[in-house]
């Protein structure tokens, strides 16, 4: 019988020191500042720091989603804003743990280094169910750009979250879903699988 899913509520710049109470399989409900970046902006940041530079945010505690918000229409203060698959930034995930990344949000696996990385930092990953864009952009309050505007929809920017439901995906343990939800015979192909967010 599979356990009952938790749900933690908790604020983003809590997510380091509460790191350690996640577990796999967990419902994390999320508020406070998460920085949008997806594959161009990793790019364009690691090429900054390989020239001496600097991120254009300190990423120590900080939380990086990876997605691109279309702008903003109506009430809302981002249009939809849905998570890209993340195995498309694990050659740069590592790194930016390494460098005091308290969590990630996407959709799907991450590589064995990714999951090293999480453990050996004491961090998460967090899942958000795929094509729920629009409903995702309804708990976000405000963004706006902090660097790359060439990049457009996938510029860096600075959201802040209300109440932004998530499924821990990897815990500070390594604890996994993706490897726990494939021996169940489970599908995870949206990004939580059977731990999947309403």
């Amino acid at each position: 019988m599979k356990t009952p899913q938790r749900t933690v509520e908790l604020r983003t710049e809590e997510l380091r020191d509460r790191a350690a109470e996640l577990r796999a399989g967990d419902r994390a409900v999320v508020s406070g500042v998460v920085y949008t970046a997806r594959d161009a902006a990793h790019k364009a940041m690691f090429r900054c720091l390989d020239g001496g530079g600097a991120l254009p945010f300190d990423v120590r505690g900080a939380v990086i989603y990876y997605a691109g918000p279309t702008p903003a229409r109506g009430k809302w203060a981002v249009g939809s804003c849905g998570p890209t698959t993340s195995g498309r930034m694990d050659a740069f995930a590592p790194g930016l743990y390494d460098m005091g990344l308290a969590a990630t949000i996407g959709k799907g696996e991450r590589s064995e280094d990714v999951r090293l990385a999480i453990i050996r930092n004491r961090a998460v990953y967090l899942c958000a169910v795929g094509g729920a864009g629009a409903l995702i952009a309804r708990h976000i309050t405000a963004a706006e750009e902090v660097a790359y505007g060439e990049l457009g929809c996938e510029s860096v920017k600075r959201l802040i979250v209300e109440g932004l439901p998530l499924t821990v995906a990897i815990d500070s343990n390594g604890g996994n879903i993706f490897s726990r939800e494939r021996e169940a015979g489970g599908d995870f192909k949206n990004g939580a699988g059977n731990y999947g967010v309403t």
